[in-house]
Parts: C-alpha cells; structure tokens; sequence
C-alpha cells in the first residue's frame, strides 16, 4: 500500500486543482485578478504557520515521522536563494503569464493546449537538470496520455484561433515555470517537509504580489471598494477553497509526490486534470460527455497506466 501513497496523494493534488478552475470563477465575479491572488495566498501562509508549528511541537513530542511531513521547519539562511527562486517561478511567474496568456490568445481552448504540454516537456528537464531515469514506458504513457488530454479538451471546441503571438510565448513560460518548480522541488534539501516548501514558497510570493497589486489594483480597492458584487458569499467560499485546499493541500501533496516518484511520472499525472474537470462538470453542473471525451478519458487512463509501469530487466544473453 504504501508504494501507491505517492501516486494517490498526486491524483487528490489535480482532482483538487480540476475544481480550482470553477472556484477562481466564481471568485472573478467579486474581486479583482490579483486582490483574489493576495487574499488566497495570504489566508494561506496564515493557515500553515500555526498548523506547521503544531505538528512541529507533535512530532517533537511523539517521534512520529509521519506528522514530521506536515511539520513547519525554521529556514536556513544557506537555503534561502533557492526558496526565492522557487516562490518567483511559481507562483509569481507562473500565475502571470497564465492570466495574460488568456488574455492574449483568443481561444481558450489554445491556451489550454499549450498550458497542458508540460508532461512532454518535463522528462528532458528531469534529465537534464536531476539525471532523473526516465524509460520507455514513461515516454510511451505520456505519449498516450497527451492524445487522451488533447481529446478531452479539443473535443466539441469551437475557435481554435492562435491569436496573438505574444499570448503563445507566455503559455509556454507558464510551462516551463510549472516544470522548473517541480525541478526546484526536487532540489531543495529533504530535511524540509512538503509543507514547510509549500509555506516558504507563497511567502515569498506574497513578497512579489503586495508591490505588484500596491502598483496596480490597491487605488482601486481603496476608492471603489474590495468587493465588486453586492453579494459576496459565493466569492468567499470559492477563496475557502482556493486557500485551504488549492494553496495549502494540494500543493503539499505534489510535493510530496515529486519528491517520491519523480519529475516525470508527477507531472504526467497533469494529464487526468482535465478528466476531473470533465467529470465535475458533468456531476455537478450536468454537463454531458460525447463519447470523444470518453475515448479521451479511456486513453489518459491507459497512458498514466503505462507511464509507471516498471520496465523488466533484460538478460544479459538478449
């Protein structure tokens, strides 16, 4: 059991991240772009400062390591560099470009293509910079899993306008951002928990978004208001979700997972986003699947499948 706890703490990750669409909506409606980013991550670094010193004084207390994963560890100056590069690629980065990649392409559905390549790309990075293994059957089920998510998103869409050039180049700095943060979790030393990296890492994002939004939407909040609808409540409890699950859970669970089974199988996992997106939109909002999405679903399935089958060992006579 225990050598499948990686691969589902990774599925929880992008089952939460696949409503994380529907919530960041729902919050739009209310408050601006990056006062909704201020609010999220700092209802986040609120949430994990006391419950990271808790399971700290816990783990202390018992020996149990299990609570040392939730643990928040003090930083050591030594390692500081690598958590202000971790925190600047993602979030700061990488949710830049991905809002202004949105607004620059004219199809969504594009946008989401390019946004989705990161499991082709993530294996040549993994070597390149972790010598990390990658086999042929990872190869092979990313392959398979990248035609499943292409069904999923491509399947019933409209426009597939590529619109401004610009709005390209930032999709696939969104990419490399999500990649190289995953390459950077990788590099960070082990003795920091999963929430210790996920915790230093929007703090110091919180250092980059304060000046961008004082710059940029703190006029306008102050003058005209936080909240742009008379009724904010579904706007709050999308943020809930955003904070608590989103910024907090999933992350510590991907972190947790790129540490145990890698770059490459963590980001291909990527691919079942877009089938839990699909699937919530069909049992929340009743949103029915033409049977492309299913061949879709059916494929990236089969490919993650393939993507951590252990390859057999050849004899030495073959």
């Amino acid at each position: 059991m225990k050598r499948f706890l990686p691969f589902i703490a990774v599925l929880v990750a992008m089952l939460i991240w696949a409503g994380s669409g529907i919530a960041v909506q729902q919050a739009l409606h209310v408050f601006r772009p990056l006062t909704l980013i201020i609010i999220r991550f700092t209802i986040s670094v609120l949430l994990m400062l006391p419950l990271g010193l808790a399971f700290r004084r816990m783990a202390k207390r018992t020996g149990n390591k299990h609570l040392s994963m939730l643990a928040l560890q003090p930083l050591e100056k030594r390692d500081i560099p690598l958590f202000l590069l971790a925190g600047f690629v993602e979030p700061v980065l990488y949710y830049i470009s991905e809002t202004y990649c949105y607004r620059a392409l004219s199809s969504p559905t594009i946008a989401e293509v390019l946004l989705s390549t990161g499991p082709l790309i993530a294996p040549f990075f993994a070597f390149l910079f972790l010598r990390e293994r990658v086999t042929r059957n990872n190869i092979i089920g990313i392959v398979i899993s990248t035609m499943g998510m292409l069904m999923l998103v491509l399947v019933g869409a409209q426009n597939f306008d590529l619109g401004n050039p610009i709005g390209i180049l930032l999709a696939l700095l969104s990419v490399l951002c999500a990649v190289m943060y995953t390459i950077l979790i990788r590099k960070i030393p082990e003795r920091y928990s999963p929430l210790s990296v996920v915790f230093y890492g929007d703090l110091v994002a919180l250092m980059f978004f304060y000046p961008i939004w004082g710059f940029t939407e703190a006029h306008a909040c102050l003058t005209e208001g936080w909240v742009l609808n008379a009724d904010p409540t579904q706007a709050w409890q999308a943020i809930a979700y955003l904070a608590m699950f989103s910024s907090v859970v999933a992350f510590v669970l991907y972190c947790y997972s790129v540490r145990q089974i890698g770059v490459t199988l963590a980001n291909a996992f990527n691919n079942a986003r877009p089938i839990f997106t699909a699937l919530i939109m069909l049992l929340v909002f009743n949103e029915q699947l033409p049977l492309g999405k299913w061949v879709g679903i059916a494929l990236v399935v089969i490919g993650l499948f393939v993507c951590q089958k252990r390859e057999k060992p050849r004899l030495k006579n073959e």
